[in-house]
């Protein structure tokens, strides 16, 4: 008998003591109207408080098919979430964060959903969403017409953690560094961006604990996405993006160091002490700079397809419902 559940529910969690209980009740609860099987895998990112053990309570419960990965140290959001994909069983994905923001009741809904239009990927939108205006909605808001811009992938809420996948479709994505907030972008990069969609979803306000988040993240959303226009455009490719660089800065140093040579060798002025040269020089080699880091960024992209399956965390122990 094939036990193999058809839906993983992926949840980061990291210092939740007191909401991981109450999100296990609640998955539980919300899932009573699921027809297929399914499995919560809840990722430990390196918790120092008694996260682990309290989750570690329900892995006896009848019916409850749970399984905590504990990562060795605290890799970040990103890296967990990859820790829970990767040890996934289902057909379907579902992620969420383990704040109780996130309304587990949503998943079911989103699971027909997605079925219904036929997607890889359904993005929850917390239309009405419970976080602080200055600090959390406006930022989000600007960050997220700003990604759609330059992404071509147009989404009310990049941020949302709360989102369905295809198993076969999530499992080509490398996530890497804290890019968990582009995976709708990356996704983009190996199905068409016809089959991603929104859907309204539920949101609670933070009732324990602390936001691991503050107004910081708006420079690091900045820099990462700055990263991820260079690898849509360029992943396979980046000796073109520098080449190009390099190629431009060589024909403004050579229409310079040309002006330079009629100008010493026809007319006979004296150009030894005229800072033009000196651009032209800077130029030139800034130009043989850009060519030859293009070419290396080449030798780098082969080695990175090479080892593309080396993970970004170290799991330390792996708790399952088998083992009580």
């Amino acid at each position: 008998m094939d036990n193999t559940p058809d839906l993983s529910l992926v949840v980061p969690i990291f210092n939740e003591e007191d909401s991981v209980g109450p999100l296990i009740e609640r998955v539980a609860e919300a899932m009573l109207s699921y027809q297929a099987g399914w499995e919560l895998i809840l990722v430990d990112d390196g918790s120092t408080d008694a996260t682990i053990a309290n989750a570690k309570a329900y892995l006896s419960r009848p019916g409850l098919n749970l399984k905590i990965v504990a990562l060795q140290r605290n890799f970040g959001q990103t890296a967990a979430m990859q820790a829970g994909i990767d040890a996934a069983k289902g057909r379907l994905i579902a992620t969420l964060d383990g704040d109780l923001q996130n309304d587990p009741k949503d998943i079911p809904m989103m699971v027909s959903e997605l079925e219904r239009r036929e997607l890889d990927l359904l993005v929850g939108w917390r239309k009405n969403r419970q976080d602080g205006l200055f600090l959390r909605k406006v930022p989000s808001w600007i960050a997220n017409r700003l990604i759609g811009k330059i992404t071509g992938v147009r989404l009310h809420d990049y941020g949302c953690s709360l989102k369905i996948y295809r198993s076969s479709v999530i499992k080509q994505v490398k996530l890497m560094g804290e890019m968990h907030r582009f995976i709708p972008a990356w996704v983009a990069g190996v199905v068409p961006s016809t089959r991603i969609g929104e859907m309204a979803v539920t949101h609670h306000a933070r009732q324990f604990g602390a936001s691991k988040y503050g107004i910081s993240r708006t420079f690091r959303v900045i820099l990462d996405l700055l990263s991820v226009m260079f690898f849509m455009r360029y992943k396979a490719r980046p000796g073109h993006f520098f080449g190009s660089l390099g190629l431009g800065l060589g024909a403004f140093a050579a229409v310079i160091l040309l002006y330079l040579f009629v100008d010493k060798f026809i007319f006979g002025n004296d150009i030894g002490t005229r800072p033009m040269l000196m651009v032209g020089v800077v130029l030139l080699l800034s130009s043989v700079q850009m060519i030859t880091t293009g070419i290396l960024s080449e030798m780098i992209a082969r080695l990175y397809y090479r080892d593309e399956q080396t993970p970004n965390y170290i799991i330390g122990k792996t708790y399952t419902s088998e083992e009580t």
